[in-house]
């Protein structure tokens, strides 16, 4: 696992961002980037311009973990904790224009939210449409292969439900004649949607004060408030103008998973868009991530997807014939996984919240709809290492190991440095 220290930040931050941008240029360009996990999937689409195929190689497997798509907030008081104030302070008379039209504009929407909170939204099962559609276009030996089985497994959440069937919709489209299985049951919660326990949940929490410090360091509400309210003073007696900022920020950046949603990102400048972003960006590294406020040890909460991933891949690539395997679950899965399997940076350990945006930024982890795709090749005549590509949201990503030729690696090398990680893991534990 790579690990970045203060000592050290200023010159590798070079080598990495010298032929990127910088996570502040990319929001300023795309201020959604900001949503962090409510990041419109379609918003952030790569070119597709996939590496070659290894010369005499064929996919065979395809193994796939996707979250739900875009959704409502999940919160019983997601929305209403932004509307009270802000009744209240037109009810006074504290109200300016610009806050009686964000009153407005709140008051309309929330209206469409009633006993929608979490479900998919049409945004969301877009998303999943889109990704089904190009699972079966570009990998058309597997997903196109004459009576593939399709095993599909989703958690018990509606959301995430609705977004397997809408994956599973496009290659059943696709192909006629796949064996599509579907299952969802309580029973495969433990891998699916696996919650924090033993040393994980021992570690939860522990950074917990460095991030509300550095959270309250970046939330700067004064500004928001003016422009809110005529009366700054009564904002800040019978507010808690911090957290009204951020939880109006949390609204403003979920439009992006309704269509036709009111614009509200409009009352938050670009450096206040980034900061917001940064808390988020922070928090979701300490919980989830490889921090080192947490012991770095989060994303093993994931052990038991990992392990699963595996030990299915053991038995398909044994069969050695097309199959897939698809599992729907949520972000925070996705992300520990991610971390946990160290696609591309996800698995940096980075000392100083301060300088996380420079090297770990999980908008291109896990917006809504996001998914890790593992893809199989195995030679088309005679015998051979078996191979393995991984797209972090169909985007082309480095594994932990040595390879000649990439972005495919022997399954062998692999399996062998994953299994040996959890097996560290479970010793330790």
């Amino acid at each position: 696992m790579k690990r970045i220290t203060a000592t050290i930040l200023l010159g590798l931050g070079l080598s990495l961002t010298a032929s990127a941008q910088t996570a502040r240029e990319e929001i300023d360009q795309n201020p959604w980037l900001a949503g962090s996990n409510y990041l419109d999937y379609d918003r952030q689409l790569p070119d597709f311009k996939y590496a070659k195929t290894p010369k005499g190689y064929v996919p065979f497997y395809f193994s796939h973990y996707g979250r739900h798509g875009s959704r409502w907030l999940i919160g019983d008081n997601d929305y209403e904790r932004v509307i009270k104030p802000l009744r209240k302070a037109r009810k006074e008379g504290k109200l300016t224009r610009e806050g009686e039209e964000t009153l407005r504009r709140l008051e309309t929407f929330n209206r469409t939210t009633a006993k929608r909170l979490g479900d998919l939204t049409t945004v969301g099962e877009r998303q999943h449409h889109g990704i089904g559609r190009r699972m079966a276009e570009h990998f058309p030996e597997i997903f196109k292969a004459k009576d593939i089985a399709i095993d599909a497994r989703s958690t018990t959440v509606n959301r995430c439900i609705l977004s397997m069937i809408a994956e599973c919709e496009e290659l059943m489209a696709a192909n006629p004649t796949a064996h599509i299985h579907n299952d969802v049951s309580d029973a495969l919660q433990y891998y699916l949607n696996q919650h924090w326990e033993g040393k994980v949940r021992e570690n939860a929490g522990k950074g917990d004060r460095a991030h509300r410090q550095f959270a309250q360091s970046l939330t700067k509400p004064g500004r928001l408030m003016g422009v809110l309210f005529n009366d700054l003073q009564w904002a800040m007696d019978n507010t808690e103008t911090g957290s009204l900022m951020r939880n109006l920020f949390e609204v403003a950046i979920n439009m992006q998973s309704h269509d036709n949603a009111p614009d509200l990102l409009h009352l938050f400048t670009s450096d206040e868009i980034y900061d917001m972003w940064r808390i988020q960006n922070a928090g979701w590294y300490q919980n989830y991530g490889p921090s080192p406020l947490t012991g770095s040890i989060m994303p093993f909460s994931q052990f038991n997807l990992l392990e699963n991933i595996i030990q299915t891949a053991d038995t398909c690539v044994a069969l050695g014939k097309p199959q897939a395997t698809l599992r729907f679950g949520h972000e925070v899965c996705v992300m520990p996984l991610a971390c946990l399997m160290e696609l591309d940076s996800c698995g940096v350990v980075v000392e100083n919240l301060e300088e996380l945006d420079q090297h770990w930024q999980n908008y291109k982890i896990f917006p809504m709809a996001c998914n890790i795709q593992l893809i199989f090749y195995r030679p088309q005549k005679g015998n051979g290492d078996i191979l393995v590509k991984a797209l972090l949201n169909e985007r082309e990503a480095t594994l932990p190991v040595a390879t000649n030729t990439p972005p495919y690696y022997r399954w062998q090398d692999v399996r062998e440095y994953w299994s040996q990680k959890l097996n560290h893991f479970k010793v330790t534990e």
